[in-house]
């Protein structure tokens, strides 16, 4: 476990610095206390519960430093720790270690993390971790947020929910070790003194390196469509047929419709969105109103039925609706609202 950024229990010393528009914040933690170590760790969001073993000490000490979407720690522990999370984290985690074992817990059997083995974390895949020190390691986070826009943007489509990285890390070589470098260096130049205070822009880079590192080396559910070759530009109806179909989102629009926006034929049309953005003008559609409703119950207040929404964006079947979502983010749509 590593501390957050939102919260800083005694023993704590906070920078916030703001360099040509960049603004981080380095916070150090330490101390001695399981309580205090728990208050460190936990977020608005996702309680930790911090317990020891028997009579034994433990300690702790974190420098976390904190940039737009991205995080870095590098932090060292004492003694047997256990941590319990209770809700859900918001970010991508990744253990980077450099002395001692850590352990991770969750539905699956338990996953270890020692010194040439990272571990990579996605929301609620774990709720148990164990640490036996002395423990050292390196941590990264990157807001999901930033992740799914990345692999949108890398797939030329809309990507949300977990990517699915597998869980181990080979540290030795590769992407591993390449991300545990990149990892350091990002802390060391950004800590004290560090010359990257002075490089907005390396620090943006190393950022997005730290993310398309991950996005195209690292196993997930996305690997084979991102190693397949990229699609070919889509000709022009084909674009005016998504933009026409962007505007009338909410509005009953039929495929004709689509394809006389388009100035092509229904069959022109359809033979384009196969070749170019491999679905159909239908399906297409689908999904830009599927995302527009997990936008919206998002940001809903708990104040409108979500049968009002999927109406609104054109699902007129609840039950269909919520078998659909659950297979697209992965949940229900009241269990989105109920975040």
């Amino acid at each position: 476990m590593s501390v957050s950024p939102d919260r800083h229990a005694p023993g704590s010393v906070v920078q916030s610095s703001a360099v040509a528009n960049m603004s981080f914040r380095a916070t150090v933690q330490n101390g001695t206390d399981a309580d205090q170590l728990a208050e460190a760790l936990s977020t608005p969001r996702s309680t930790i519960r911090v317990s020891t073993e028997g009579t034994m000490p433990i300690a702790y000490r974190c420098n976390f430093i904190s940039m737009e979407d991205v995080s870095v720690a590098d932090c060292s522990y004492e003694g047997r720790i256990f941590c319990k999370r209770e809700g859900v984290a918001d970010k991508l985690a990744m253990f980077l270690p450099k002395q001692g074992m850590m352990w991770f817990g969750g539905k699956q059997e338990p996953t270890y993390s020692v010194p040439g083995r990272g571990v990579i974390l996605e929301q609620g895949s774990v709720s148990g971790t164990g640490i036996v020190g002395p423990r050292s390691h390196f941590c990264l986070f990157i807001d999901r947020a930033k992740i799914a826009a990345q692999l949108s943007h890398m797939c030329e489509r809309t990507i949300s929910g977990d990517v699915g990285f597998h869980t181990d890390i080979d540290l030795t070589v590769g992407p591993g070790f390449l991300l545990q470098q990149l990892v350091s260096n990002l802390h060391s130049g950004l800590s004290g003194n560090g010359l990257l205070q002075r490089s907005p822009l390396a620090v943006r880079s190393l950022c997005d390196a730290a993310v398309y590192l991950l996005l195209e080396t690292c196993p997930h559910h996305y690997s084979e469509e991102l190693a397949r070759a990229a699609p070919l530009p889509a000709p022009r109806h084909v674009k005016w047929a998504m933009d026409f179909m962007q505007e009338h989102i909410a509005e009953p629009i039929s495929l004709s419709e689509i394809a006389m926006a388009a100035k092509v034929s229904v069959r022109t049309l359809q033979q384009g969105f196969r070749q170019f953005r491999n679905t159909t003008p239908i399906a297409y559609l689908h999904e830009i109103r599927m995302v527009a409703a997990h936008r919206e119950l998002l940001q809903l207040d708990g104040t409108q039925p979500i049968g009002d929404i999927a109406l609104r964006w054109g699902f007129t079947h609840l039950g269909r609706f919520a078998a659909e979502y659950k297979k697209r983010f992965g949940q229900l749509p009241s269990q989105t609202v109920k975040r």
